[in-house]
């Protein structure tokens, strides 16, 4: 098999398992704050001071009231914004009054652009599908991928739902592996 034709079969089962994820969207979502307690026990996560979360679309782990905690808590919260069809940049969680509806609906936020990239503790990154050995599935922009290939030395912490976790993620030579992932 040539390399251009195993990336063609690489695209076509992330395809298959996004439309597979979709179907599944709604089990199991009342789970999410036993999630989120495994996420705030999980060490690397517990020490951190600067952390990168998301904001959630409607079938991924909900984070705001995890932001709101840890900004409560004095910690660096950063939450990406979509730039560009390629890029997003990351500003400061200051509070919901400074949020907006931005890229796919998502709540993206208006802080101040933080770009010192080495003082970030902690990425927490969503998906439509992980599996136990760190590969991600992400929604195909290569969003996360693209940031995480510059950024060696964060810590990745896959957050999912257990109907996310998978036997295997099919994955390209690009793709970021987590360090870990957190469920139930």
């Amino acid at each position: 098999m040539t390399p251009q034709d195993t990336a063609t079969q690489t695209r076509l089962q992330k395809q298959a398992l996004r439309r597979q994820m979709r179907l599944q969207r709604d089990n199991d979502q009342d789970c999410w704050p036993a999630i989120v307690q495994n996420l705030c026990a999980e060490p690397h996560f517990a020490r951190a001071n600067t952390i990168l979360l998301y904001s959630a679309l409607p079938d991924e782990v909900p984070t705001r009231q995890l932001i709101e905690q840890l900004a409560g808590d004095g910690k660096t919260v950063l939450l990406p914004r979509v730039v560009s069809d390629t890029e997003m940049e990351f500003r400061r969680y200051t509070g919901d009054k400074d949020l907006q509806p931005g890229a796919f609906g998502i709540d993206e936020p208006t802080g101040s652009l933080f770009t010192d990239y080495h003082r970030i503790d902690v990425a927490v990154v969503p998906g439509m599908a992980f599996d136990r050995r760190g590969h991600r599935l992400g929604r195909g922009r290569g969003y996360y991928d693209r940031f995480l290939s510059r950024v060696h030395h964060l810590y990745k912490i896959g957050l999912c739902f257990p109907w996310q976790l998978v036997d295997a993620v099919p994955t390209d030579p690009h793709d970021i592996l987590m360090d870990c992932v957190v469920s139930v």
